[in-house]
């Protein structure tokens, strides 16, 4: 039979992992309104942002009672910390998410850049380590999280692609220069995704095995 405290951290998983599922649902749309040139899914994206932000307060004023009252040590501690500082990173997911959202509705009605290959793998790649940052918070998998780790560098590589190869067209092609800055600040905001989902999965490594891995996972 679970105690009081078992089942409050019970509560509190699932009030986390239905955050991630928001900000997943929101990183997914974003992406899709920016490859397929769709304003109306980005501003789905945009009008949505206020849910993943009240479930940020409402996790974290949960965490805090259970905090003070529960008086945690030991693993029960370590994963009421660690779901605080998630969430906090998964906010800021959704708030890159409406950043990508933003520039698709600019660049909807615009036409199309070239170079659209390597955007889209780091739009795939980013997703899946979210995702995957997601089901090692759900599975306790420090394992899962470390690739998640030793996704980061390729997802830095194909932003700086992107961003090459946007200033090199700028350079040949001045009247593309506002729609490419665009895309490069879209570039910017799935990288930082890549490095939000690694935080996410740094947090998992520290509830599971009690190593604080901050700014060095990828070496777990």
């Amino acid at each position: 039979m679970q105690t009081h405290l078992e089942q409050e951290i019970s509560s509190l998983r699932i009030k986390v992992l239905e955050m991630a599922a928001y900000a997943e649902k929101a990183l997914d749309k974003s992406l899709r309104a920016l490859m397929e040139r769709n304003s109306e899914l980005a501003q789905e994206v945009i009008d949505k942002d206020y849910e993943i932000n009240q479930l940020e307060c409402e996790i974290d004023e949960f965490a805090l009672r259970l905090l003070a009252l529960a008086q945690p040590v030991a693993r029960d501690l370590r994963f009421i910390v660690g779901c605080m500082r998630i969430i906090v990173n998964l906010e800021r997911i959704g708030d890159e998410s409406v950043n990508i959202a933003e520039r698709s509705m600019l660049l909807a009605h615009r036409p199309p850049l070239p170079f659209s290959k390597p955007l889209e793998q780091l739009a795939n790649a980013c997703l899946e380590m979210l995702r995957t940052a997601i089901k090692a918070f759900k599975d306790d998998d420090p394992e899962l999280a470390d690739q998640v780790c030793n996704s980061d560098e390729h997802a830095n590589e194909l932003d700086l692609t992107v961003l090459r190869n946007l200033i090199d067209y700028m350079v040949e092609q001045t009247p593309a220069i506002e729609r490419s800055v665009h895309t490069i600040l879209a570039s910017r905001s799935l990288e930082r995704v890549g490095d939000l989902s690694t935080n996410i999965a740094e947090c998992v490594i520290f509830i599971v095995q009690g190593v604080d891995v901050k700014h060095r996972c990828h070496r777990f």
